[in-house]
């Protein structure tokens, strides 16, 4: 069984002197959880981005094979 690590991260940077104040720029992984299926970590990042707010800084869940 495969197992599927969760997170999310940002894919810009604060920089007030670029345009809408941000640049492009990966943020580091922040841990949520593991799944035991790739279809359950769809799941879970779906829910954690339809709950969770983007932001500025395009924050967003995701999820690789642990």
């Amino acid at each position: 069984m495969t197992k599927f690590r969760i997170f999310h991260r940002t894919w810009w940077r604060a920089n007030p002197s670029w345009p809408d104040g941000r640049e492009p720029g990966i943020g580091p992984r922040r841990h949520i959880t593991y799944a035991w299926s790739e279809e359950e970590a769809r799941e879970i990042c779906r829910e954690w981005n339809s709950t969770h707010s983007p932001g500025l800084l395009s924050d967003k869940a995701e999820f690789e094979e642990a």
